[in-house]
């Protein structure tokens, strides 16, 4: 198979929530070692606490499910009432630095323009590295009203996409999203260059072995989401598949 020209080469090496096959994901431990191991870009789900500050977990709970019947949310409490190990996106920056790519899934919606502010605040490249993926295209184009540098990301399925791809990359770059982010499973050559003629990047997620891995990158990918750091940034600037197997 010969690889299909990416936008973005080598693709970035996104390090879902921090290095979480070798740390307790979504800690300052996790995204620091997955700096180490060569990780490109960092992955997190942000959330916004009582007292707006924007915080990296994935379930938005937090507690015991074994201590405690309901769990309390992250949206109920300060932040000094969360446990010490769920970070702020300003104390990822403070550990980790804007030097790097940074996806963030905005799962409470409040969330996104904060996090679009701690990026500013942090300096550097950090906003136009900062890249945050909703499904709501008129909320995502709203964080732009901030700063118009940070980039959005349409995080959906393909089939979710009832009125097709080509459509749907007409509607992104007509709309300034950025990217589209897809499972992996969802990805072929054809539907990344298809994305690519309108100028977006097509980013794949849930690659959790180097064949998949190796598979989005022939096609073309632009970003891959992986909890294996180290294998994934093997991949990302190897030889194509087809040569990869002929060496084993």
């Amino acid at each position: 198979m010969s690889r299909i020209p990416a936008l973005r080469t080598p693709p970035i090496g996104f390090a879902h929530r921090g290095a979480r096959a070798h740390a307790p994901e979504n800690t300052l431990e996790a995204f620091r070692l997955a700096q180490r191991l060569g990780a490109t870009g960092l992955e997190s789900d942000v959330w916004l606490t009582a007292d707006g500050e924007a915080v990296l977990d994935h379930d938005g709970v937090f507690g015991s499910l074994l201590r405690v019947r309901r769990r309390p949310r992250i949206a109920d409490v300060t932040r000094a009432e969360l446990p010490a190990h769920i970070p702020t996106v300003a104390e990822l920056y403070d550990a980790c630095g804007t030097d790097l790519e940074l996806s963030l899934d905005v799962k409470d919606p409040a969330a996104g323009r904060r996090a679009v502010e701690v990026a500013r605040d942090a300096g550097g490249d950090a906003v136009a590295r900062l890249w945050l993926c909703h499904h709501d295209h008129d909320l995502m184009t709203s964080w732009r009203d901030i700063d118009e540098r940070v980039r959005l990301v349409d995080s959906t399925r393909l089939g979710r996409i009832k009125e097709g791809p080509e459509r749907r990359a007409a509607t992104l770059a007509d709309r300034g999203i950025d990217a589209i982010n897809l499972p992996h499973g969802d990805w072929t050559g054809g539907l990344t260059t298809l994305f690519h003629r309108f100028d977006r990047y097509a980013f794949g997620w849930d690659a959790q072995f180097d064949y998949i891995i190796r598979e989005l990158v022939d096609m073309g990918i632009d970003g891959v989401f992986s909890d294996h750091v180290d294998v994934m940034m093997d991949c990302l600037g190897g030889p194509p598949l087809s040569e990869a197997a002929a060496e084993v």
